[in-house]
Formats: structure tokens, C-alpha cells, sequence
């Protein structure tokens, strides 16, 4: 296989020498170039078309967020690396680097240390992600989707919940998604997007504006209700409960799964054995296998998974796994999902006359 070639986009020389010693160190990785500014690097990607850019956020001139922009006016499909010390401040910034489609997040040490503990955090952290991201890029697992999608069929057990998985490029598609469901949607909707802390309380608040539903960052104890879009909050699982009549969410820093904290497996697990066939699972566009074992559980239970197709998805990761597995019921391109959703989520209901009135505790 060639060699993995790196820009480094930093106007650190601290990180730059360290960010370069760390990479040289690993056969499989090249650095193709090194830029200081925003100007230089929109200069040398034309030139040098490497397979990832690193790229921090806070850069003289030009910040991250504008060569983030033209980065991806010039290849829409380059990975991109956003790494910066990840603290509230910068949070609406690290959002909008989400939602144009900054490939992978690396949070920088909280806490200054020596260079040998910054290189073995680029080790630890940043080398795996340049590996998994160039090689999704490369060759998203070789799959294809079916020619012809499975059957639409109808159910007979209703849906009282709805769950979505999604990781890169799920901010966009979830926006899509989201801003097409109607105000009198009947049941839950629970979500996990692969993003770091902070981020997803942001993005409830984006969505929320996109939508007449009620959309949230989860937190522990609260209570289920028909027409509420719960987000789990970053470094955090999200699974569900009965108390009682009532279903509660519940959150727990459990280890990750398959590298993810929040993940989908987890939330589709707990979804499957507390609802049992009454599951709507949905897989988006992702990298990485989150949400196959999930599905099997979901399977299990005799709910219903969707995913969306390769077509539509910017990396077909996790919805080609579930395909893979044979456990997709249907296989939907991005505009279709919402209706299908609907349709499912209405299944042997009357729509209510008028919207709902969702509250949160």
C-alpha cells in the first residue's frame, strides 16, 4: 500500500515539530507538507494532494473554520482532522467545523505537558484516526448497495420509538432528516452523533431550530415523551429505563465501544430490551462499524433497522456493516428516510388532528 501523506496545517512550531516526529515514526505515514498559515496551505493542497489534512482551528489570518470552507469547495472528500483544546469557548466554533464536514476531531492535552507526553498523545490519539479515515477514504469496505432496496412491507407490531446512529457526515444528514419531520411526530426520537463533549448540547440547539419538535442534550432522568428528540451528550452512553409506566434515560461513562462514547451500539441494545419489537433503528452515513451490533439486537427483538445508502452517505462505514451483516430491513437514500420514519412511526396509528405539546423534565 503507499505510504499515508499528511499536510499539517499549524502555526505552532511546538506542534509542528512535535505533530511531524510523531508522524515520521510510523512506516505507513508520510508528511507531504507543512503550512503555517491558511494561505500557504490553500496554496500546497492543489499541489501536493495529500491523502489528510490536519488542521487547527485557531490560526492567524485566515482561521480554521474559512480553510476548512475552501478546502472542501476544492475536494469536497478529503479527510480533515480538526485537532485544538476542546473547551467551551470554542464549542460553536468546533460546531461549524461539524457541520462543514471536518472529518475527525482530536482534542489536544488540557493540561500543558512535556513534548514526549504531547507526541505520545499524537500517538495514541491522532495516529489511529489518520489510519481509519484514509483507509474508509480509499476503499469504504468495498461494498455495494442492492441494486433493488429491500421491500417496504408494512408492520403489525406499532413503533414507540425511534433510534438514530450516525458519525461522519451525520450532522448534515440528521439536519435533513430532522427538518422534515412533522410537528405531531408521535413517538421519541433518540440519537447518538459521534461528537466530543460540549459539542452536542450546540447541536440540540441547531437542530431545534430547524424543527417544530422539541430537541435536547439527554440527561439522566428524564422522561420520554411522543414528539421529543433527545441528543446524547458527548462522552457520554445514552441508554433507556422503565420506571413505573414511564421510560427515563439514563447516561453512564462506561468504557467506550469500539472506540465510541457515546455509542450506537449501546443505545440500540438498551432500546431493544426495553421495547423489544416496538424498535425503529436507522443507521446514517458513518465511519467505523458502530451501530452492526446494535442492529443484530434490535433484529433480535423483532424490531425494524434502516440505513441509508452509499450513495447518499459520505462515508459508507457503519450503514455498510449493518448491510453487510444482512441486517437491514430497508436501504434508503438520505431524502427518503424521514418519510419512511414517518410512515413506520404512524403504522396502525391515527395521526393526532393537531401538534403536540412536548415537555421535558
Amino acid at each position: 500500500m503507499p505510504p499515508i501523506r499528511v499536510l499539517i496545517i499549524d502555526d505552532s512550531v511546538l506542534n509542528r515539530e512535535t505533530l511531524s516526529e510523531a508522524l515520521q515514526g510510523d512506516p505507513e505515514i508520510e508528511i507531504d507538507g507543512i503550512a503555517s498559515t491558511g494561505e500557504q496551505a490553500l496554496t500546497l493542497i492543489p499541489q501536493l494532494r495529500p491523502s489528510l489534512v490536519t488542521l487547527d482551528l485557531a490560526l492567524p489570518g485566515m482561521n480554521g473554520l474559512k480553510i476548512l470552507a475552501e478546502i472542501r469547495k476544492m475536494n469536497p472528500n478529503l479527510p480533515v482532522i480538526i485537532f485544538r483544546a476542546f473547551t467551551e469557548p470554542h464549542a460553536e466554533a468546533k460546531l461549524k467545523a461539524s457541520l462543514w464536514s471536518a472529518t475527525g476531531y482530536v482534542a489536544m492535552p488540557s493540561q500543558p505537558g512535556s513534548r514526549q507526553a504531547l507526541m505520545q498523545h499524537f500517538r495514541d490519539h491522532l495516529i489511529p484516526k489518520i489510519k481509519l479515515l484514509c483507509a474508509a477514504s480509499a476503499a469504504p469496505f468495498g461494498w455495494r448497495t442492492p441494486a433493488v432496496p429491500a421491500p417496504r412491507g408494512s408492520t403489525s407490531t406499532p413503533v414507540d420509538v425511534v433510534a438514530i446512529g450516525a458519525s461522519t457526515g451525520g450532522p448534515e444528514a440528521l439536519a435533513e432528516l430532522i427538518a422534515k419531520l412533522p410537528a405531531n411526530f408521535p413517538v421519541p426520537l433518540l440519537i447518538v452523533q459521534h461528537m466530543p463533549a460540549v459539542f452536542t448540547r450546540h447541536f440540540a440547539e441547531r437542530l431545534n431550530l430547524l424543527t417544530p419538535l422539541l430537541v435536547l442534550e439527554a440527561k439522566a432522568g428524564n422522561r420520554l415523551g411522543r414528539g421529543q428528540v433527545w441528543i446524547a451528550p458527548g462522552d457520554y452512553h445514552m441508554t433507556v429505563a422503565r420506571q413505573g409506566s414511564e421510560v427515563v434515560l439514563a447516561t453512564n461513562q462506561q468504557p467506550a465501544e469500539q472506540g465510541c462514547r457515546p455509542s450506537v451500539d449501546v443505545l440500540f441494545r438498551s432500546l431493544a430490551e426495553t421495547f423489544g419489537a416496538r424498535v425503529l433503528a436507522v443507521v446514517l452515513t458513518g465511519m467505523g462499524s458502530d451501530g452492526s451490533k446494535g442492529a443484530q439486537a434490535v433484529r433480535d427483538a423483532g424490531g425494524e433497522v434502516f440505513v441509508q445508502d452509499e450513495e447518499t452517505s459520505v462515508i459508507w462505514g457503519m450503514p455498510g456493516r449493518v448491510v453487510a451483516a444482512g441486517l437491514a430491513n430497508r436501504i434508503c437514500p438520505l431524502r427518503n428516510i424521514a418519510s419512511e420514519i414517518v410512515h413506520w412511526a404512524y403504522a396502525d396509528r391515527k395521526p393526532p388532528d393537531s401538534a403536540f405539546a412536548a415537555t421535558a423534565e
